[in-house]
């Protein structure tokens, strides 16, 4: 009879915990709401819902933020995410650039840092992540620091591959293959460490803090160095078994037309040699506009439209056939697409490829719904400091953790 009731109590007990992840996962998503919305929206009694507030309220996780006014009736008293309930650190390490970025529970970037370099060798970019954790953690209050929930470190896999289509040297690009960076942060910092795919990091940004506060099904494509994505099905994100899901960049495409691409050693060529950051920069520097930093490729895009606009139709044309064939594949709400651009020629990009969608979709489909990303340059960061949050406090833990 004991363990018949223990059982019960364990089961109980992790249901209830679960409950709370939910909770809490929803007013992440809809950043405030009231107990009776939260009740309707994650399928509880309202007596629940409540007891589970209280709960999370003396966890310090939940607070109110006010009353919500204009209805009939008693105000109803509206909830959020406490922000000092827990933090977390946020590193991408990119190939042109290395971000780092504290956030708050309740999503707020409370500090950010980025250092453009090219891609260091291994022990470089450990000692330089190691140094931009510890600049965070001092970031936090001394005695809030035991609710650092972790480090989100995300890193586009196979760092050292493809080197000729993104110009990396050949020594870098062999000290990084086999090299497992998570595994020498997690000796040197101390603190649960995380390692996502970049793009499935900028999924999880869009998820909790853009477009994924109201679509369940969508795909994010983001033209960064190289080009990638992620995908959210049914509100979670998604990384598929390697931890690659989403990741559009090695899609085949017909060759580039313009005639600074380097040429595919077969028929075809892969998507992220066409619909890159690093496409474009190639595209500029062997034109003979001098580019080095992403100041020197700011200033060169408004200067240089002609060769701007080349590289723009150029991208447009590779990422139709991509977008048809997720959109056909998932039958997504959206596809969101975003970079590592300025605003407004990602808005030229969205702006193209929607012309180009509509003359291009099949027969009896209608064109995917194209979406502008919110969190634009450091979406990947942001994903990544929301890693350790939705890991210790997010009921589709599994989702992205389970490997």
């Amino acid at each position: 009879m004991s363990n018949a009731l223990g059982g019960q109590g364990s089961n109980s007990a992790v249901v209830r915990h679960f409950n709370e992840r939910v909770i809490l996962s929803a007013l992440r998503r809809l950043g405030e709401a009231s107990k009776a919305d939260l009740a309707r929206q994650v399928n509880l009694t309202s007596n629940t819902a409540g007891q589970i507030v209280r709960d999370l309220e003396r966890q310090k996780l939940v607070r109110a933020s006010g009353k919500r006014a204009g209805l009939r009736g008693q105000p109803a008293t509206l909830l959020r995410l406490d922000p000092g309930g827990a933090y977390g650190i946020g590193v991408k390490l990119g190939r042109r650039t290395l971000d780092s970025t504290l956030v708050d529970f309740a999503g707020r970037v409370l500090k950010a840092r980025r250092q453009e370099r090219d891609l260091p060798p291994p022990e470089t970019a450990l000692r330089l992540v190691g140094d931009a954790v510890a600049a965070l953690r001092r970031a936090v209050p001394r005695t809030a620091r035991d609710r650092i929930a972790g480090v989100g470190f995300a890193v586009p896999y196979n760092l050292g591959s493809w080197r000729r289509e993104l110009d990396l040297p050949a020594d870098v690009s062999a000290a990084w293959t086999g090299f497992d960076l998570g595994a020498g942060l997690r000796a040197a910092l101390g603190l649960p460490v995380l390692v996502e795919n970049d793009g499935t990091a900028v999924a999880v940004a869009e998820l909790f803090q853009g477009h994924g506060r109201e679509l369940d099904d969508f795909a994010v494509v983001y033209v960064g160095a190289a080009v990638g994505g992620g995908v959210v099905l049914g509100g979670a994100p998604r990384r598929g078994v390697t931890g690659n899901a989403g990741d559009v960049g090695l899609m085949p495409v017909p060759p580039s037309r313009l005639a600074t691409a380097p040429r595919p050693s077969r028929g075809s060529d892969i998507l992220l040699n066409r619909a890159s950051v690093n496409a474009l920069v190639r595209h500029l520097r062997r034109n003979g506009v001098p580019v080095a930093t992403n100041l020197d490729l700011e200033r060169a895009i408004p200067a240089q439209p002609e060769l701007v606009g080349e590289w723009l139709e150029d991208c447009a044309d590779a990422l139709v056939n991509p977008l048809l064939s997720i959109s056909s594949l998932l039958d997504l709400q959206a596809i969101v697409v975003d970079g590592n651009l300025p605003r407004s020629l990602v808005e030229r990009l969205v702006e193209r490829l929607r012309v180009l969608l509509a003359a291009n979709a099949p027969e009896a489909r209608r064109p995917p719904t194209l979406l502008l990303g919110t969190a634009g340059r450091d979406a990947a960061a942001i994903g990544a400091a929301l890693l350790p949050l939705h890991s210790s406090y997010g009921p589709h833990r599994e989702a992205l953790f389970g490997h």
